[in-house]
């Protein structure tokens, strides 16, 4: 199969590309290289097709989703920071670099899985969260929520041409999904804190640490997305992928700190010293994957301990900066 993938020197991305090479499929990545790196898909450069752009390129776009056979949509601008520090190009990334996506799969009647967020459900209290949850966001001051809600529109828009032009689209929502290669730099927690207890500097918390989060191995997302794009009876409809086990955010610190033996201290900072104004978080954020589990058998296998030793053993590797 001639798979293409937008984002693909991602960490989601690159993890991606892999399991297609080892099942032999072909690959052809494109990448604007904004969060996505060469180092990501480096071994990979004799087997994999990578073209540096932009999803905007309405012409590149096109002519590569025409040669493919599916498309896995993974671009996106992301990180809570990142998408403050630059939230209109973000926003016309996500949205619409994310239509000419789709209308290109639209076009050329191809297969398309997309990468949607838990973002979307914004801070809706009512935990665990299902496919069904309502969004909850605040204001429009609170730019925080700008990637909600592109993310919201491209799953819209996706949902539209599916019902009125026959659109083959699966769309998956993300839970924290983390592993190796993923990079602490856009505020992704796990990664952080590893980093920095192997250097026994810091490891700086936001607000008190009572916020909860459930973590999903790369691996696990990786083999619900295959599993996903393989099935055709999930075409139209959407899933939720996530770990299992939640914890605290200042536990995940503990924890990190347990396992390699760090002699780092915890700080505490507020959130206006971490974020600039437009920021609020949510204090839970936990997935129902009972729709998954139910339509195509699949489940998480990693725990928390499991996830936090693949990334230290990551980083030991050589791969600490």
């Amino acid at each position: 199969m001639r798979a293409f993938i937008t984002g693909g020197a991602g960490f989601i991305g690159s993890h991606l590309a892999d399991a297609l090479i080892a099942r032999g499929d072909e690959v052809t990545i494109l990448d604007n290289m904004s969060t996505g790196s060469q180092a990501n898909i480096a071994h990979l450069k004799e087997k994999i097709t990578v073209h540096t752009g932009d999803i905007r390129d309405v012409a590149l776009v096109n002519e590569l989703v025409e040669q493919s056979d599916i498309v896995f949509h993974l671009a996106a601008a992301l990180g809570v920071k990142n998408i403050m520090d630059h939230t209109i190009e973000s926003i016309d990334r996500n949205f619409a670099g994310s239509e000419v996506v789709l209308n290109a799969a639209t076009t050329h009647k191809k297969r398309i899985i997309i990468a949607s967020t838990s973002e979307i459900y914004g801070k809706n209290p009512n935990q665990p969260l299902h496919e069904e949850s309502d969004r909850v966001v605040g204001p429009p001051q609170k730019i925080r929520w700008t990637y909600s809600d592109a993310k919201a529109l491209e799953e819209a828009v996706a949902h539209t041409l599916h019902k009125t032009h026959g659109l083959k689209v699966t769309t998956i929502r993300f839970f924290n999904t983390v592993g190796p290669r993923q990079t602490g730099q856009y505020g992704m927690v796990v990664p952080r804190f590893i980093q920095a207890a192997l250097k026994n500097e810091e490891i700086v918390i936001y607000d008190d640490g009572s916020q909860s989060r459930v973590f999903c191995h790369i691996e696990d997302a990786i083999r619900a997305v295959l599993t996903l794009a393989d099935t055709d009876s999930t075409i139209g409809d959407y899933f939720n992928v996530g770990g299992m086990g939640e914890t605290t955010i200042k536990e995940l610190a503990t924890k990190i700190i347990a396992r390699t033996n760090s002699q780092s201290p915890i700080k505490h900072i507020p959130y206006t010293e971490a974020y600039p104004a437009g920021f609020e978080d949510m204090q839970r954020r936990v997935p129902d994957i009972s729709k998954i589990k139910k339509s195509i058998g699949w489940a998480p296998t990693h725990t928390l301990d499991s996830i936090i030793e693949d990334i230290v053993a990551h980083y030991s590797l050589g791969n600490l900066k």
